[in-house]
């Protein structure tokens, strides 16, 4: 054979075997990917600058979140997002909205001029955004600013003659300064609005809509939040063009992680029941709900006389108070934070151990917003509840809601006198997990005391 053929036939053999290599070595890829390798955020294309960051910051692995909404945001799509608080929403359109605007640096037409805007409906959660995008984006060169209200703008309008690039905005504050002249919506390229659905339960709606219709048609928005009642569909259809929904778990459902229990007390017996509670030390930071201000006011007041550090956080307090609180709580120079719902949003507490529902909440759906306070991002977290006569109802919803039976404790000095003993539980949790040791001057024989069937 003519040896010009036998180099041809050994080099397209050659060439043969190695395609056929480089498809095994991607079969395999594909194989170990799907047996469920975690994957990285180096795995989603993020730049080398916010994967540097990230890397400092301690984060290496991305939230279900935001593996699944971080790809799409980076392509241009919208994007609808459903995940429970403390799931790394913030990183899910954080990190793509930083890097869209890296890459396109270089090009901009308009520098200083605000390119990015992300709506949040509390000052706690505002500043906690712009705490993320600061860490995120350090080696990026780009700038953001949080306006709220509450204080005065004097700082935040000279930010803003500075020039920025993102803006983190409680909806108020904006339509004032943007009334003021001191901000223009015309360049935004990327819009985020954070927590939709707390944003219409505090009846923000209208402003939502009034800043929207300030905006470019042409844009990018990213709509997350907790829940999907029906208006947050009617926002959706209003604002976001082909959107790509991600949800990593269902619309008011809690968080595995977290061990739920309740308590069954009269009204008057929650004060006493909460102080003997925290009279465990192995219990180290505690935020504990009120379903008012004045409430919120009175359980400080209360814990305070019995020597346990306390503040309150709600609507009524100045943003500077409200801030302190909330420092000294991250800090662990005050041992429990007592807050109502609304100033709650956007508290983001590493190792917070317990969160006690002193009243349980008006809404059913708000349960799992607070308990989320806990047991963030996959840690373990406990979320005890009290429960009084004319509470059981709302109990029994909120069970509904989350399609779970809560445990519930008996073995307390202020066990309501009619509470009813039924029945067992399918997910027993013993004493010691949920306070981690048994009350002292109780003492059982048999320690399966727990029961969940109490309704009427």
């Amino acid at each position: 054979m003519d040896r010009t053929i036998i180099n041809f036939i050994y080099i397209y053999v050659k060439n043969v075997l190695k395609i056929l290599n480089q498809v095994s070595r991607i079969g395999m890829v594909i194989v170990n990917h799907n047996k469920g390798e975690k994957m990285l955020f180096k795995d989603l294309n993020i730049i080398e600058p916010i994967l540097k960051a990230l890397k400092e910051e301690g984060y290496v692995k991305p939230t279900p979140i935001q593996e699944k909404a971080i790809p799409p945001i980076l392509k241009g799509n919208d994007l609808e997002g459903f995940a429970q608080t403390g799931t790394g929403k913030t990183a899910a359109f954080a990190i793509p909205i930083l890097q869209l605007l890296y890459c396109k640096q270089e090009a901009e037409k308009e520098p200083g001029s605000i390119k990015a805007l992300v709506l949040a409906p509390t000052r706690e959660l505002a500043i906690q955004i712009g705490e993320s995008f600061t860490s995120y984006g350090k080696y990026t060169g780009l700038n953001n600013t949080v306006i709220f209200g509450g204080v005065s703008q004097k700082l935040q309008t000279d930010a803003l003659k500075s020039g920025v690039d993102i803006l983190i905005a409680t909806p108020g504050r904006l339509l004032d300064l943007m009334q003021q002249k001191y901000i223009n919506l015309q360049h935004i390229e990327f819009f985020a609005l954070d927590e939709a659905d707390r944003m219409l339960d505090m009846g923000l709606g209208q402003d939502v809509k009034r800043i929207i219709m300030k905006l470019p048609k042409k844009r990018q928005t990213m709509l997350f939040s907790a829940t999907m009642p029906k208006e947050i569909s009617k926002l959706i259809d209003s604002i976001l063009l082909k959107p790509v929904k991600v949800e990593v778990t269902p619309v008011s459902s809690t968080i595995d992680t977290i061990q739920q229990a309740v308590y069954l007390v009269g009204k008057r017996n929650k004060k006493s029941l909460l102080i003997h509670l925290l009279k465990d030390n192995s219990i180290e930071s505690v935020l504990v709900f009120s379903r008012t201000k004045h409430g919120a006011n009175k359980i400080t007041g209360d814990l305070i006389k019995e020597g346990i550090t306390a503040q309150a956080i709600h609507g009524n307090k100045s943003q500077n108070a409200r801030q302190l609180a909330l420092n000294n709580f991250k800090e662990k120079k005050i041992r429990v934070l007592v807050a109502t719902d609304i100033a709650a949003r956007g508290i983001d507490v590493e190792e917070l151990s317990h969160v006690i529902n002193f009243d349980l909440p008006d809404e059913p759906e708000t349960y799992v917003h607070r308990i989320g306070r806990t047991g963030r991002a996959g840690a373990q977290g406990i979320a005890l509840s009290f429960c009084d006569e004319e509470e059981k109802e709302t109990l029994r919803i909120i069970e509904k809601i989350i399609s779970k039976s809560i445990t519930v404790i008996e073995e307390h000095p202020y066990v309501m006198s009619n509470s009813i003993k039924s029945g067992g539980t399918s997910g027993v949790v013993k004493n010691n997990d949920v306070r981690k040791k048994t009350f002292a001057e109780k003492k059982r024989k048999n320690n399966n005391f727990r029961k969940n069937n109490f309704r009427n």
